[in-house]
């Protein structure tokens, strides 16, 4: 079968940095389906394995297969699996321990994958499962917002408002939670974006956050996802937190972090990452595929809708090295989507 991976961690200017190649079609596992991928979707944490590493520069006699966004059809599935038969059209974000869909042909644990929206077309389908299950677990689990309204008309600072997870936090927290929705950007495209997908105001994070929440008549807000630099933000976040109010991030800090900025007001700071249900074998793994059946469900009622916004023709390595490229240029709005090989 196709596939994309690498030997070497390389910079994506480098023609070696994602090869063609071709590998043996998978065989399942008990609880696996195997998927024909049709489209694939890129977010930063591919660029951030693909990405030099110091230790690593020997290259590997094996080909590394990234990429954790894929759309497709199951067509066989483990002994043990419950869920889903052939024919079946699926969505998932996968596992980091294991090979990315970067392929024609990819495994995944049928715990983490869910439906199609049958709404969709697999292309528009594969830019939401990564950013709608992190957006998903970081409102509504690490932040605790009520999805059935209870916590309506509270407000949120989403900081990043126009990436990948930010169009869907956005969307969720608007559409779902019925918070009053404040989102950070910096360019006109990425404020106009954010602002069609439900934002109530706009705030530009290169200014102090808080000063910018102020003019905008907010001294606090309940809520904040922080999407972007975590360290350049934290002080701007622990001034306009309110009083037991809690933050979630997702982008790791390069320095420590005070936390006793947050102690007077006796708020709370969580992280997220999507992947950690799949990486420790957390008894609640199959949540992940019930999320993405929810998003399925609201997509296909008209409440959320698809974030891709660029799509590349076919899945190869030329086309992935230009996605890569394009994420680390930190300008991109949505998310970036290959499809067909």
């Amino acid at each position: 079968m196709k596939a994309i991976g690498l030997y070497q961690y390389l910079p994506v200017e480098n023609e070696k940095s994602l090869v063609d190649v071709y590998l043996d079609r998978p065989r399942p596992g008990p609880r696996d389906i195997l998927v024909a991928v049709q489209a694939i979707a890129v977010n930063p944490v591919d660029t951030k394995v693909r990405a030099p590493r110091e230790g690593a520069e020997k290259p590997s006699e094996t080909p590394q297969v990234l990429g954790w966004d894929a759309a497709g059809e199951v067509i066989d599935t483990g002994e043990e699996v419950e869920n889903f038969r052939p024919g079946d059209r699926v969505y998932y974000a996968g596992d980091i321990t294991r090979p990315g869909c970067y392929s024609e042909m990819h495994l995944v644990d049928e715990r983490l994958a869910g439906h199609l929206p049958e709404s969709l077309d697999f292309t528009s389908a594969a830019a939401l499962p990564l950013t709608g299950l992190t957006a998903w677990e970081a409102l509504f689990e690490r932040l605790g917002i009520s999805t059935t309204g209870e916590d309506a008309g509270k407000s949120i600072l989403v900081i990043g408002g126009a990436g990948g997870v930010g169009s869907m936090a956005v969307q969720l927290a608007r559409h779902v939670a019925r918070l009053k929705v404040l989102a950070s950007a910096s360019r006109t495209k990425s404020s106009v974006w954010t602002k069609k997908l439900g934002a109530h105001h706009i705030v530009n994070h290169r200014h102090p956050l808080d000063r910018e929440l102020q003019e905008h008549g907010f001294d606090t807000v309940d809520y904040i996802l922080c999407l972007n630099d975590t360290d350049q933000h934290w002080n701007a976040m622990a001034n306009a937190i309110a009083p037991q109010g809690r933050i979630c991030g997702i982008v790791d800090n390069r320095d420590p972090l005070p936390l006793n900025l947050l102690k007077s007001k006796s708020a709370t700071f969580a992280w997220e990452f999507m992947f950690t249900r799949s990486r420790y074998r957390t008894p609640d793994m199959q949540r992940q595929g019930e999320i993405l059946n929810e998003i399925a469900r609201l997509v296909d009622e008209g409440v959320l809708k698809s974030t891709v916004n660029q799509v590349l023709e076919p899945i190869n390595a030329a086309n992935l090295r230009q996605a890569h490229a394009l994420i680390e240029s930190g300008h991109t709005i949505g998310k970036i989507v290959l499809a067909g090989w």
